[in-house]
């Protein structure tokens, strides 16, 4: 079952267009990595499926129309931004107040339950607390809602390392169940691609690429070519061909290891990487990858 899905989604800000005619299907219970450039439309798909943009195309979200049936879609969806919106003149236990009395699915308990593992107090004002402890504080609320869709749009900007792995740590351990799906955008990919299980790549408002990640590990190999080989490892077509530390390393999409043996040391590259080899200079070229 599709928890979203987009078909010919496009939106235009007078003579820019934001988002060309996107594709996109994310199945229920999967957390997906939406991976793009600043200005290649992730904010704008984020926004359509949260129902604060209208659009032109088709776009269901949980079985809803996310502009005209939005009251009923954030019965069961939950959001983090990169900006933090949470009133810097409220105090802790005012925010839990207020989310208690708003949303029907808030569970006091389980907020109440992961502040206690932080360091944050009741009675602190918001506007007194770190970033990384408001980042904290706003994940407290938003995991305590039974929502069944999560969007999460940079939502470590700013944060340092520890607060980075604490933050995705608590995702995994203390919110996703395999029934609730999350959309994660961020440019730390590294540090997402051991959480998600579907990664979607985005430029120029159309859909680049999009791939589970246990095909994602069988599809792309990168080969650190040996002396001599590099012509033979040309000839199977690479994605792209980059250099490190005076080595060739070529990147491919669906080739045989048998083809690869002998030519180099083959290993699965990351996320990042594939990003950069698609989303450069001649990425148009490489538009048939997500078929």
């Amino acid at each position: 079952m599709a928890c979203i899905e987009a078909k010919g989604l496009r939106k235009a800000f007078g003579s820019t267009v934001a988002l060309h005619g996107l594709d996109l299907r994310v199945e229920q219970g999967r957390i997906l990595g939406l991976i793009g450039r600043n200005g290649a439309g992730k904010s704008t798909a984020l926004n359509a499926i949260l129902g604060l943009t209208p659009y032109q195309g088709q776009l269901s979200v949980l079985g809803l129309d996310p502009w005209t049936e939005r009251d009923r879609l954030m019965c069961d969806v939950s959001f983090i931004s990169d900006v933090a919106v949470l009133p810097r003149w409220m105090r802790v236990r005012q925010a839990l107040d207020y989310v208690d009395g708003v949303h029907p699915n808030f569970d006091r308990d389980k907020a109440e339950r992961f502040l206690a593992k932080t360091e944050i107090t009741r009675s602190g004002k918001i506007g007194q607390l770190s970033k990384g402890m408001i980042t904290q504080l706003h994940l407290a609320l938003v995991m305590a809602i039974d929502a069944r869709l999560l969007v999460l749009d940079e939502p470590t900007l700013g944060l340092d390392l520890i607060y980075r792995k604490t933050f995705y740590d608590n995702l995994l351990n203390d919110y996703f169940d395999g029934e609730r799906t999350i959309v994660i955008t961020t440019h730390q990919v590294e540090e997402i691609q051991h959480l998600v299980t579907d990664v979607a790549f985005i430029d120029r408002g159309r859909i680049l690429l999009t791939c589970a990640m246990e095909d994602f590990e069988r599809r792309f190999v990168e080969l650190a070519v040996r002396p001599g080989q590099l012509a033979a490892a040309r000839a199977l077509n690479p994605l792209h061909e980059r250099q490190m530390f005076g080595r060739s390393l070529l990147l491919f999409d669906g080739a045989e290891p048998r083809q690869l043996a002998g030519l180099g040391e083959t290993r699965i590259p990351g996320i990042a990487e594939l990003f950069v080899a698609l989303v450069g200079a001649d990425a148009g070229k490489h538009q048939g990858v997500a078929a």
